[in-house]
């Protein structure tokens, strides 16, 4: 790379530094003046489940671009395990590390 390349980049990181840094402390700065309703606040602790559900399901379910949920699809199996596994022991390590394995082997039977 040339070196003007290398100081726009830069500049671009910097400048998207700022950008998200500002936007940031907008909502802090907002929130410390305005206080929303309490309908607002507890919706928005549905928030994280809501997100991390979108991003998760579809991982467990859709192979090569279609819904399936049979028995034979590891990844939904071993989310089940890890899905039962979080519920009893509330515990991160046991649900990654008990889904991990429960993949690993499933995938090996089922392949």
């Amino acid at each position: 790379m040339e070196r003007e390349e290398m100081s726009d980049i830069w500049i671009i990181m910097i400048a998207v530094g700022i950008l998200t840094y500002l936007t940031r402390l907008s909502f802090i700065l907002l929130l410390d003046k305005w206080q929303p309703p309490q309908i607002v606040t507890s919706a928005l602790r549905y928030v994280p489940v809501a997100v991390l559900t979108a991003i998760i399901i579809p991982e467990l379910v859709v192979v090569d671009n279609a819904l399936d949920f049979s028995l034979a699809n590891a990844r939904m199996l071993a989310g089940i395990v890890a899905i039962l596994v979080a519920w009893r022991t509330k515990s991160a390590l046991w649900t990654i590390a008990v889904g991990f394995a429960a993949f690993l082997l499933l995938n090996a039977i089922l392949a």
